[in-house]
């Protein structure tokens, strides 16, 4: 009889479905099925055809669109050339992770899930869909649906009754042993995955390019509440090439006091070099990692010993402490009945890993370096819109940073990994200072021919795409260029000032700003395209002009379609059907593109 095969493929971009799916891969392995986990589009689609048992997890990001690891997937699922008998033999479910305050709630998974079923695919169980906005985040309806799942598959697909499962307290293998090296390799071993010099090739996550820092700029005032930097690099030699609506992606780093502690309390020797060992044939190295590699460069660049754990961390390490009390907790907080005191010690203060570990001090000393990478995720690099363009500012590359820092009931204030460690870097003192990035294509696309205006809304840093866009166009010659910019104070955070007004008196750009705090009524963006309504209507109708949105994903985006809804009916005399199938029309002939985040 042999072992069931079962394949768990995921469309993540936070992390939190992948980690749901290898919560899935271990269930599996517990079970003694076998089990792949892979990545949408790491995944050969058409081999879909011949595979018996499928678990799709995927998120749902901005304004219902899919994560960026599933895009190539979800264009070929839903190619209208493919036969309603293509998956007649999978048997699937589906598991979605969404946010109910967004208006398209787990928009990706309940269309995925309707389209294997036109493609002949059948439903193990109706989908999941997980919502963070639950005051247990998204478990909440994942642990039951979990349960239905394998009581389903371990029925439909049992396993030969001679190979018994493994307990839940006993701890999977290690994916891969850790080889500590006597001696020092000869090689740079540090510097094999990184590009400093001449590129022969366009650098990519798994080769970045190590940018120097220019400048690092505070534009906001002295008395805002947030700081927020303008940062420039230098891209010279780096065979990077970007244009208006492109976005950069930074690997942060780990402080360098994050990551002493951290190797104090595991009791690790950050100089001491080791190699890694699968313990499977067939499983990749870490993309990223050095062959050799020294523990401080694994902990400081690659363990994202700063995010908040989830659920399967404390699992893995209630498995691995030797300590009764710490055990009893750490399995308290893993099982179902403790989701709501784990919201409350970890999720709702955002205690990250290395302060949960000093929490469970005796546990953290004896975890065995062979499970640091099943533990630990590794460090995600963060996405940002590129504030300029090269026509302006050639072997440049700037953006716009909001330093992430606030206070939770936890004594020390949280700080966002990323912007906190690109502020903290001061160029200029003791050489270069470098920053590991690439560039990919963003969501947002503007027009090439030269008559067609465009209207942008942007409010605070939702503005930097759009600089980049204005200074592409405005080399280009091209006019027509009207910007809608919101904050709270003209003295404390209207970025590029300046610039924009004398733009405005060169005729190449129509600015209207939204100060929120500077009268007693708060104004923002929508307001304001509201009042200029006949503009709004005679640039989109009558002059085709594209419309563009970028920012917070919250309640902008709501708040500025119903502007423009209203628009369409006061100025276009639409009935409101009539103005939201034009918004619609908008929106699938590219001329309403949106640029959000959370």
């Amino acid at each position: 009889m042999q072992v069931p095969q079962l394949l768990v493929l995921f469309g993540s971009q936070t992390g939190t479905a992948q980690d749901e799916a290898e919560r899935l891969g271990r269930e599996a392995r517990r079970r003694r099925l076998g089990c792949r986990v892979q990545a949408l589009d790491s995944y050969s689609v058409a081999n879909l055809i011949r595979e018996p048992l499928v678990i799709f997890v995927c998120a749902t990001t901005g304004q219902g669109d899919p994560p960026d690891n599933m895009k190539n997937f979800w264009r070929f699922i839903f190619r209208k050339s493919l036969p309603s008998t293509s998956l007649c033999q999978m048997d699937f479910a589906v598991l979605g992770l969404g946010d109910s305050s967004y208006a398209k709630f787990n928009f990706v998974a309940k269309k995925l899930h309707r389209r294997l079923l036109q493609l002949g695919g059948n439903a193990l169980v109706p989908p999941c869909l997980g919502d963070d906005q639950h005051e247990l985040g998204p478990d909440a309806a994942i642990d039951p649906w979990v349960g239905d799942i394998w009581e389903k598959i371990m029925t439909m697909y049992p396993v030969p009754l001679d190979i018994p499962e493994i307990p839940h307290g006993v701890p999977l293998p290690s994916k891969f042993i850790f080889q500590f090296l006597q001696e020092v390799p000869s090689i740079g071993a540090e510097e094999l995955n990184l590009t400093s010099s001449a590129a022969q090739t366009s650098p990519s996550e798994l080769q970045p390019f190590l940018a120097p820092v220019v400048t690092n700029q505070r534009v906001t005032g002295p008395q805002h509440f947030q700081d927020v930097r303008l940062m420039e690099f230098d891209i010279t030699d780096s065979n990077i090439s970007f244009a208006a609506g492109d976005v950069v992606l930074i690997l942060p780093s780990n402080s360098e006091a994050h990551t002493k502690q951290f190797c104090q309390l595991l009791c690790l020797d950050p100089n001491q070099f080791f190699t890694l060992k699968p313990r499977e044939p067939g499983v990749p190295y870490p993309p990223g990692l050095p062959q050799h590699c020294t523990v401080w460069h694994l902990v400081s660049q690659y363990l994202d010993i700063a995010s908040v754990p989830r659920r399967s961390f404390f699992e893995l390490l209630a498995c691995l402490s030797p300590h009764a009390l710490e055990r009893e907790k750490l399995l308290e907080f893993s099982s179902a009945r403790g989701q709501e005191e784990l919201w409350e010690y970890c999720n709702r203060p955002r205690r990250t890993i290395l302060e949960v570990l000093c929490d469970f001090p005796h546990t953290a000393g004896a975890i065995p370096p062979d499970y640091l990478l099943d533990l630990i995720p590794r460090i995600r690099p963060r996405a940002f819109s590129i504030a300029s363009s090269l026509l302006a500012h050639p072997r440049r590359l700037q953006i716009l940073v909001a330093v992430v820092k606030y206070q939770t009931r936890l004594k020390e204030p949280r700080r966002g990994l990323c912007s906190s460690w690109l502020a903290s870097l001061t160029p200029g003192q003791a050489g270069p200072v470098r920053v590991p990035l690439w560039v990919r294509p963003g969501s947002l696309v503007f027009p090439k021919t030269p008559g067609t205006p465009i209207i942008m809304v942007g409010p605070g840093t939702g503005v930097a795409p759009f600089r980049a866009a204005i200074q592409e166009r405005v080399a280009h010659g091209q006019m027509g260029n009207v910007l809608f910019f919101g904050c709270r104070q003209r003295d404390q955070d209207f970025y590029w000032q300046t610039e924009w007004q004398e733009l405005e008196q060169r005729g190449c750009l129509t600015l209207v700003t939204a100060f929120s705090r500077e009268q007693a009524q708060k104004v923002y963006v929508q307001h304001r395209l509201r009042e200029l309504g006949p503009l709004v209507w005679e640039l989109l109708d009558g002059q085709g002009a594209y419309f563009y949105l970028a920012g917070n994903a919250k309640y902008m985006p709501t708040d500025v379609s119903e502007a423009l809804t209203a628009i369409f009916q006061e100025e276009g005399r639409l009935s409101t059907t009539d103005a939201a199938a034009y918004l619609a029309r908008l929106q699938q002939t590219l001329r309403f593109q949106t640029e959000t985040w959370a």
